[in-house]
């Protein structure tokens, strides 16, 4: 496979393509990218994934609490691991959306030899929104670019798309969102100093910090997770929120106690991987109360990570 820069140009009527943000990369769009993949190899074409350096939302839309599911290097790595013969990561600037769908498709066959465009199941592109698929093959048609409707992702999990997905991981449901990604939500960061009370009730915390702000969080509470960590995968619980039982204010921390370790992690890079929610965070009674709680979370974590573990075998 081969990474193609904006500036790079291709024979005319050398490619099958598809574009979008692909931010996730999910079950959906592995079925886009397989279907893309048959159509050039029936063309005998290369097959082309565009994506977005930046979504859309965040350069029209720059202020909007906004949140994206993975970070670009992780994207670009899935879309890569489903390989495609081309790949192109391509940045949405606030000249390329005013563009309509018949500049759009125009440009893609001029700079990147786009013979075929494969439109996802309800894909829009262009500045005017109220277009439909006809609208955009009828283009196609003016330009010499074929345009071709993908499948609707219709498996176990449907109906999958990016928004379902962040709107699950927001609500804290994220084995719904892990089963339409077919892969957990990850966050990514470095082990820093926190409050230190967790040794103290006999559950030792690692304080996760300088997370990517733009990415997104789960809901505030506890999870069952997989945390990978100087080269060690360990199954843990992970604490979002602000600890309002041990009183530490409004700073919001994420915190995770890892099972049958006791290392020096402090300053290493660490991912969670994020298996299924235990519960909301409420203030308790007491440090008696919490114990039994995060006993409680210990037990139900560790049966929930084996459950997964089993099926993921």
């Amino acid at each position: 496979m081969r990474i193609l820069g904006e500036n790079d140009r291709l024979p005319q009527g050398s490619t099958v393509a598809t574009i979008g943000m692909f931010d996730g990369v999910h079950r959906g769009h592995v079925l886009l990218i397989d279907f893309l993949k048959q159509q050039a190899a029936a063309s005998g074409k290369q097959s082309l994934v565009i994506t977005f350096l930046r979504h859309p939302r965040q350069v029209l839309h720059p202020d909007n609490d906004f949140h994206l599911i993975m970070p670009l290097e992780d994207r670009l790595s899935q879309l890569e691991a489903l390989a495609p013969d081309l790949l192109l990561p391509l940045d949405f600037t606030s000249e390329l959306s005013q563009l309509d769908s018949y500049q759009f498709i125009e440009m893609l066959r001029d700079r990147w030899g786009v013979d075929a465009l494969v439109a996802g199941y309800n894909h829009r592109f262009g500045h005017s929104r109220g277009e439909k698929f006809e609208d955009y093959r009828r283009n196609g048609e003016r330009l010499g670019v074929r345009l071709i409707k993908a499948p609707e992702y219709l498996g176990q999990y449907a109906p999958v798309s990016s928004t379902i997905i962040r709107n699950l991981i927001a609500a804290g449901k994220v084995a719904d969102a892990l089963h339409c990604m077919g892969r957990p939500h990850v966050i990514t960061g470095k082990v820093v100093h926190g409050f230190h009370n967790g040794r103290g009730l006999g559950f030792p915390t690692a304080n996760v910090g300088e997370v990517d702000p733009q990415l997104l969080l789960p809901h505030n509470g506890a999870y069952a997770v997989l945390a990978h960590v100087n080269g060690k995968v360990l199954q843990g619980m992970a604490n979002i929120g602000k600890r309002p039982t041990l009183d530490n204010g409004d700073q919001l921390s994420i915190e995770v106690n890892l099972f049958d370790f006791d290392e020096d992690i402090y300053g290493a890079p660490i991912k969670l991987e994020f298996i299924s929610f235990l519960r909301l965070e409420f203030k308790m009674c007491g440090v008696e109360e919490l114990k039994q709680q995060l006993t409680l979370d210990r037990d139900n974590a560790k049966r929930l990570l084996h459950e997964y573990l089993t099926t993921k075998k």
